[in-house]
């Protein structure tokens, strides 16, 4: 099917990455570093997950103030956004932080995105569920999302749902692991994102 919707991760994705130092939340949190922060606030007792939450959104708040927009964000979004494609963005972050680093975009407003998914909305990913209520707001279907993120699970999370997906590595490495289903495509800088778009719906056309 033709590409109609692109949705982006965020942290790390749209935002510039090293804003969250998750080893050193994890520490404040007591949270084994082989495990994921949601999940383990999920299983600890009910009583001691309103503290752990409130580490954890103190260091999300923090970080979404410092936080910059990743190198050719702002130009990808614009572009995408001329060309008339429906843009979301899909985040295990809440909503305040995602309107917090927003706000330290030029370009872009929040009013720009079609969806936004945060984890008070959706199962976090890599649950395909986020993928589906937002396809569901950018009026598209899963298999005609591009899902763009920097980390395995918007990978994993999208490939679930049923749509194309877009590794970005900033430079570094893959960080899929032997396991993961493979991305569809991968890119270094999200500069190459509206090309690559370009390509995908000439071909699907």
């Amino acid at each position: 099917m033709a590409i109609k919707g692109v949705l982006f991760d965020f942290d790390g994705t749209l935002t510039l990455p090293g804003a969250l130092d998750f080893p050193a939340i994890k520490k404040a949190m007591g949270c084994p570093l082989d495990q994921l922060i949601l999940e383990f606030v999920e299983s600890q007792p009910p009583d001691q997950q309103p503290k752990l939450m409130e580490i954890l959104e103190e260091r999300e708040d923090s970080a979404a103030r410092a936080s910059l927009p990743n190198r050719g964000a702002e130009k990808c979004l614009c572009t995408l956004r001329k060309k008339q494609i429906p843009v979301g963005i899909l985040t295990r972050n809440r909503l305040k932080s995602v309107r917090q680093s927003l706000e330290q975009f030029k370009e872009v407003t929040i009013d720009d995105f079609d969806a936004i998914v945060t984890r008070e909305m959706s199962l976090p990913k890599p649950h395909p569920d986020g993928v589906i209520k937002a396809s569901e707001q950018m009026g598209v279907s899963p298999e005609e999302l591009l899902v763009v993120g920097d980390f395995r699970f918007d990978v994993i999370a999208g490939k679930r749902a049923g749509a194309s997906t877009v590794l970005l590595t900033n430079g570094g490495e893959s960080v899929m692991a032997p396991e993961d289903p493979q991305p569809d495509y991968t890119i270094s800088r999200l500069e190459d994102l509206p090309a690559l778009l370009l390509q995908l719906r000439r071909e699907r056309q």
